[in-house]
């Protein structure tokens, strides 16, 4: 299995390799046609020189015999290092530019073809082999123009002028071996830092993946560097993974918590029965006493059952939510009233005064009645207990905005401002309740979150001067 490191090393070589091969390919084929264009210019620049000075020389109309104009020519050949001939108009060889007196090219054919093409049309270009003129099989780029002296309409013959192809051929695979002399230079140094690049990356990768298993190990704390040295790519990796992290610690702890919670909930009351029947069991407790203990055993059983059958509707709700059929359309005011109607004994025994601000005309909500009840009753019961005796508790229900918004509120100790966060964790108590809240468990409020949470609306609570509310909305059904 390939590494991060060999993949990108790898891929980048290839990438640099390629690179360099369709440079390379497209530099020759640009050098080469900058290379024939400037020979063909030089070419046809030195046969129309050429053409205008035999022209120039054929005063008496025999070029062959002139010794001046071949000094010339010759002169003129070498400076621009080409190969030139002067043929008449039947295509032969008149005149050579090279330094032999008794030169092997006089009298030679050009061929008809060309012949006719120079006379015909003018100056032509070619690529190929004058075999007809030069021994030689050699691949010569060349020029012909034909002679016309001033005043004249017909040419007099033609020059050809014409320079081996070895000579760009040379200068071609000398530029090619400058380029890939330069190309493997750079291919080295971008390689070398391809290789440090990859390397740093897997390195951060590596380091990610260390954090990674310390914090699958339990490592709790583990945390991703996040630095100036790591890619912007690598900083955004390595701050989701330590949200997820945060995310996770944090939901250990509340999982410990929470464990903690259900052992010390379970514990107290078992504590209780197991030490009555023990009582009872060794004789400790006498046998006329044994319904009294008895009646506190059933009292701390039933304790018990509440405490699971809560914690059993916590589970459903989280993992099931709240069921799109069981919602229905249903009144909130009639909900609110006959949940207060089940209080009116422990309201009237605390002297508590209530006030019940509900709309005369119905409210009508989309939502699971029986979840609804549960909160509008669990909400009352908290207001209820923690209400002193000849305090105040009140109940509104309003239409805002498109949505029912339920408010349960109770005289009573000012709930601290840092445990209004907490009121709707589970098992959570505010500590100077605890005595006085016996009965209760901790999981009230947190229910009632779950199941608004379940209908996709909000819940809040609030407490300042001795006053204290929880609002939630509901969704309104026409």
């Amino acid at each position: 299995m390939k590494t991060t490191f060999g993949r990108q090393f790898g891929l980048t070589a290839a990438l640099i390799l390629l690179c360099v091969a369709f440079l390379g390919a497209g530099f020759r084929a640009l050098m080469y046609n900058y290379l024939v264009n400037d020979k063909r210019s030089s070419l046809s620049n030195a046969a129309e020189s050429v053409s205008s000075l035999a022209a120039a020389y054929n005063t008496s109309g025999e070029l062959a015999g002139n010794w001046d104009f071949r000094m010339s020519l010759n002169f003129a050949s070498k400076v621009a290092e080409t190969d030139t001939v002067i043929c008449d108009e039947d295509g032969k060889v008149i005149v050579c530019s090279c330094d032999n007196p008794q030169c092997v090219h006089m009298g030679r054919s050009a061929g008809d073809t060309l012949t006719e093409n120079v006379l015909g049309s003018g100056e032509t270009y070619a690529h190929g082999s004058l075999s007809g003129i030069y021994d030689d099989e050699v691949s010569r780029y060349y020029v012909a123009a034909p002679i016309i002296p001033e005043g004249a309409t017909d040419a007099i013959g033609f020059v050809i002028v014409s320079s081996p192809g070895a000579g760009i051929d040379d200068a071609l695979l000398s530029t090619l071996k400058i380029f890939l002399l330069s190309a493997i230079v750079v291919l080295l140094i971008a390689l070398a830092a391809s290789s440090i690049v990859a390397r740093h990356e897997a390195q951060q990768l590596r380091s990610l993946a260390d954090t990674a298993q310390r914090f699958g190990h339990g490592d709790l704390k583990a945390r991703a560097a996040v630095n100036e040295d790591n890619t912007v790519e690598m900083n955004e990796l390595a701050r989701e993974f330590n949200n997820m992290a945060i995310s996770l610690e944090q939901a250990e702890l509340r999982r410990r918590e929470f464990v903690a919670n259900v052992s010390h909930e379970l514990k107290t009351p078992m504590t209780t029965i197991a030490g009555y029947m023990d009582g009872m069991l060794d004789g400790t407790i006498p046998s006329e006493s044994y319904r009294k203990y008895m009646q506190t055993v059933s009292d701390e059983v039933r304790r018990l059952s509440r405490l699971v059958r809560s914690m059993l509707d916590i589970s459903r709700l989280q993992s099931q939510g709240v069921p799109e059929n069981k919602k229905t359309k249903f009144d909130l005011c009639e909900t609110v009233g006959s949940v207060l109607v089940t209080f009116e004994q422990k309201i009237t025994a605390r002297h508590i005064d209530v006030e019940a601000d509900l709309p005369e005309d119905p409210v009508p909500v989309w939502a699971d009645p029986d979840s609804i009840t549960q909160v509008v009753y669990n909400l009352t019961d908290n207001a209820v207990k923690f209400c002193p005796d000849g305090g105040k508790l009140w109940v509104r229900v309003t239409v805002e905005g498109g949505k029912a918004r339920a408010i349960v509120g109770n005289t009573g100790k000012t709930i601290p401002p840092d445990e209004l966060p907490l009121l709707f964790d589970r098992f959570h108590k505010v500590d100077k309740s605890r005595s006085e809240d016996r009965e209760g468990y901790g999981l009230g409020l947190y229910i009632v979150k779950t199941i608004i949470d379940g209908h996709g609306e909000d819940i809040s609570a609030a407490s300042e001067n001795g006053r204290t509310e929880f609002t939630f909305t509901l969704p309104l059904k026409k």
